[in-house]
Formats: C-alpha cells, structure tokens, sequence
C-alpha cells in the first residue's frame, strides 16, 4: 500500500513548515553561511535526516540480502550531508551535492563499503537522486 507524506510551507526558506499526519511544525530559516539568521532548520537538514533514515534502513535490508551479521549493522550510523552552492552549469546557477558516511563497529571496511553501494541501490531517496546531483558513498570507521 502507497504513503504519501504532506507539508505545508509558508515563507520559504524563511519561514514555517507543518507536517500532516502525524503534525509536526518547524520554523525554516536560510543558514547563516547563505545570508540568513540559522534560527530554524532549513531544508538541507532536512532533506538529510529523511535521506539518512531512509538510507539506514535500505543499510539494513542490504545486509539481510548479503548475509551479512544483522547484529552489527544494527549498530550502524551513518551521515548523510546536503551541499547547498555553485552546481557549475551557468552562473548563479545553485545545486545540490551529497556524501554519505556509512560506519559499522566491529565490521571489515570493505564489507561495510559493498553494503553501502547496495544500500544505494535499493534506497528510494537514493534512486531519486541518481544522476541529479552528485553523489560520494564512503565506509568510515567512526562517525
């Protein structure tokens, strides 16, 4: 069965956003780096904790497919940062970047390197990005 999820923004980057079903309500606010006060989230911190939450569970379904312990990547973490600048296609012209940092304790890197590059097959946030912004999977051993 489908999800959609719902907000409704006002104010743009400056502004306020609520979500329906469950209501959640946040204040936006351009990062200071852009111009703004930083006084509330913006949508970059957004965009990165729904990536990430989306990553980390497509991580774990990654490692049930790949036999790997389930245990261990359980205790996983993993950093999704959201670049907001230049996309170098004209001038003035702004995009986005990613980089995702996948850590698991107690796992060979190269193991949690092939988890990663399956978990960014198969997450939907990661298959709506595919080859609109660009992109770095990276295993590290701590975050």
């Amino acid at each position: 069965m489908p999800y959609t999820a719902c907000a409704i923004v006002t104010g743009g980057r400056s502004g306020h956003a609520t979500t329906e079903n469950p209501s959640a309500q946040f204040v936006t606010s351009t990062p200071v780096e852009l111009g703004g006060t930083g006084e509330g989230v913006n949508p970059e911190q957004l965009f990165a904790v729904g990536w990430g939450a989306c990553y980390q569970s497509a991580l774990m379904a990654a490692a049930k497919e790949m036999r790997v312990n389930g245990m261990k990547v359980m205790k996983s973490r993993v950093r999704v940062s959201i670049t907001i600048g230049d996309d170098g296609k004209s001038e003035g012209s702004v995009g986005l970047s990613a980089k995702i940092e996948v850590c698991v304790p107690d796992l060979d890197l190269d193991i949690v390197q092939k988890l990663a590059y399956r978990a960014d097959e198969i997450c939907p946030y990661s298959k709506a990005t595919h080859g609109n912004i660009p992109e770095e999977i990276i295993a590290v051993l701590n975050l």
